[in-house]
């Protein structure tokens, strides 16, 4: 008898441990369930967060369109955030980041091409500062073309049909050229306006057919690499130094957006990069954002420079 209630005993035993072995388990499941979901919460909100889209504004420049788009790729890259592009007129570039209707863009010369802007906007917007030093801008002839300065045009006239083919109106190397054309007495000259797209085909149908042309002209761009061309000579200093095109954003993006605001301000590159997306893009096949996911691709190292590190 005392061997049976032994046993009964034993097997009493044997089930309140498995019984408590399964509480225990059942509240560490609990426990770790917990944990689980508060980091899936964690990442949903991260990748929630990640997916806001970044909304930046260019005007349609060979230079801006390169410019905007491998800020596009890095920032798609590197922080996993989907991004809008919008080309724009230049005044709408700026007004869109004073009504803070979009987050940034890259496109602002300076200190004299978009000075304006800067001035009016300057209480509405914030000045990151240059993200490339070393731009110049003027008239640019082809290499065949046998003057060499400004002054000259208004002895040549016949052979530039009296026109200097521009880019969109509002554009500061516009409003440079009608005072440079006072200054050197083009007075039979017409400032043909159109876009950075029109002035370039314009300049490409010329050359193809060896005629004498003058268009407003910027470095870095693309043509230069394309074609033979030359600046004229500009004794009176009416285009000015070199200038610089810096990063200006909306009020409040530092706050809305850190990550975006960190690359935004770090975006450092020079004439030369931006020239290598630029003859890229000029592939058919290939376009401006694959150059630039190719340029960030194949220059990872700079581009982490613009990456904060937690």
């Amino acid at each position: 008898m005392n061997g049976i209630r032994f046993a009964q005993n034993g097997r009493r035993h044997a089930l309140l441990a498995v019984i408590m072995t399964c509480c225990l388990l059942w509240i560490g499941s609990l426990i770790s369930g917990c944990s689980a979901d508060e980091t899936q919460d964690k990442k949903t909100a991260t990748a929630s967060y990640g997916k806001e889209p970044v909304q930046l504004v260019y005007v349609d420049w060979a230079s801006e369109i390169a410019s905007a788009n491998v800020v596009k790729a890095a920032i798609e890259k590197k922080l996993g955030r989907e991004c809008d592009l919008l080309a724009v007129s230049l005044i709408a570039m700026w007004e869109s980041l004073a009504a803070g209707d979009r987050d940034g863009m890259v496109a602002a010369w300076l200190p004299s091409l978009q000075a304006r802007f800067l001035e009016k906007f300057k209480a509405e917007v914030e000045n990151l500062g240059p993200n490339l030093q070393g731009t110049k801008i003027g008239l640019v002839v082809p290499e065949y073309v046998n003057i060499d300065s400004i002054e000259e045009l208004k002895t040549h006239g016949a052979e530039f049909q009296h026109k200097i083919i521009g880019i969109d109106p509002p554009a500061g190397l516009m409003k440079t050229t009608k005072t440079a054309m006072e200054e050197y007495e083009l007075d039979g000259f017409e400032l043909v306006s159109g876009s950075g797209a029109t002035m370039t085909a314009a300049l490409g149908n010329a050359i193809e057919e060896n005629r004498w042309i003058v268009v407003t002209g910027w470095t870095p761009h693309w043509m230069f690499a394309k074609w033979n061309l030359k600046y004229l000579r500009d004794p009176e200093n009416v285009y000015g130094d070199e200038e610089y095109i810096s990063t200006i954003v909306r009020k409040g993006l530092k706050r809305d957006m850190p990550d975006v605001y960190h690359l935004l301000d770090n975006f450092k590159w020079s004439p030369d990069d931006m020239a290598q997306v630029m003859l890229k893009a000029q592939d058919e096949d290939t376009g401006y954002l694959n150059a630039a996911r190719q340029w960030v691709e194949e220059n990872e190292s700079k581009v982490n420079t613009w990456v904060r590190r937690e």
